[in-house]
């Protein structure tokens, strides 16, 4: 994992036979902006030799602060560091707590509503009868009417059906429950600490540290239903993430974080505004917290060094206090 406190950008420029080549490539550095640019202009003489020799690649990197990004580390603004933790804030102005070792699940609940086999299911009996009324009509007006009506009252019928299946199940939370008791029972020696977030469920493993790129990791993500985006960019980034402070939109700020787009690093003249706009989020952010503890299950031993994880992440999320989640 790493987030740099530095950033720049190289850039090299070629014009053969009327055509104008230009590559552009980030660098980065813990040490200084010097360095950073050292980097960046190594990558782009790299990328730049490449690109002349007739290999397909892209002639500039996105400028993107994480999701999405590939072969560039996380770019947002460095709160603070507590051990090999690296606390940033995000695009949107919410602090996430980045980490390398402790393993972090998030789980959104998601309704895809009825499958296919339940929609046509409903349909083709209507479908069949709009077609005897259009014929007993003799007229394909009638026939067109009848088959638009119960092409609606199916769908009707098949989200009615879906949504009475659902309940009786208990819904999302129900189900997310019994993946995460059915995976806990298939591997006792784990111990995990389960939390309610507002769009679902976040879970952290306590009895050792991972590797993101670990297979185990992977059948993990896929048992336990996680969130596909996050599970792609733990191992993009080679770090695994939770966000530990409420997004703005939760907590009545309407109004993007100043400058827009909130990508790292920003014009320093812009940094008052950013500022300003910071400091009205924390007061109000105060009074929410991010997710809160649930329950503990699993029989392993937690790792010492995860559960310092684990204390600092839940007094940033305030998750142990009873505040409304955003």
């Amino acid at each position: 994992m790493i987030v740099p406190q530095y950033w720049a950008e190289g850039r090299l420029q070629h014009r053969t036979r009327g055509r104008q080549v230009t590559v552009r490539r980030f660098g980065w550095s813990d040490l200084s902006l010097e360095d950073a640019q050292a980097l960046a202009d190594a990558r782009t003489r790299e990328a730049f030799e490449r690109v002349l020799a007739g290999e397909a690649l892209p002639r500039r990197e996105a400028r993107r602060p994480y999701n999405g990004s590939e072969g560039v580390p996380i770019r947002e603004e460095i709160v603070a560091r507590e051990g090999d933790s690296v606390i940033t804030r995000n695009a949107y102005g919410a602090r996430c707590l980045n980490t390398p070792r402790a393993l972090f699940v998030d789980i959104d609940f998601h309704d895809p509503g009825p499958d296919r086999a339940l929609r046509w299911g409903c349909r083709v009996p209507l479908l069949m009868l709009a077609a005897g009324i259009g014929g007993a009509a003799g007229s394909w007006l009638v026939g067109l009417l009848a088959t638009g009506i119960a092409l609606a009252l199916g769908a009707w019928i098949a989200r009615r059906i879906h949504a009475a299946r659902r309940n009786r199940d208990g819904g999302p939370a129900a189900a997310a429950d019994r993946r995460i008791e059915a995976f806990v029972r298939q591997h006792p020696a784990w111990r995990l600490r389960q939390y309610a977030t507002p769009a679902g469920v976040r879970l952290l493993a306590l009895h050792r540290g991972f590797d993101p790129r670990e297979q185990e990791v992977a059948t993990c993500f896929a048992a336990l239903g996680a969130d596909p985006v996050y599970a792609l960019m733990c191992v993009r980034q080679r770090c695994f993430r939770a966000r530990v402070s409420p997004k703005p939109w939760r907590i009545g700020i309407e109004r993007h974080i100043r400058p827009r787009p909130g990508t790292w690093p920003i014009d320093p003249a812009r940094m008052p505004e950013r500022r300003r706009w910071i400091e009205d989020y924390e007061r109000r952010a105060e009074g929410f917290a991010a997710c809160r503890y649930v329950r503990t299950l699993g029989e392993g031993a937690a790792d010492p060094a995860i559960d310092a994880v684990r204390a600092l992440h839940d007094a940033l999320c305030r998750a142990e206090r009873t505040l409304p989640l955003a």
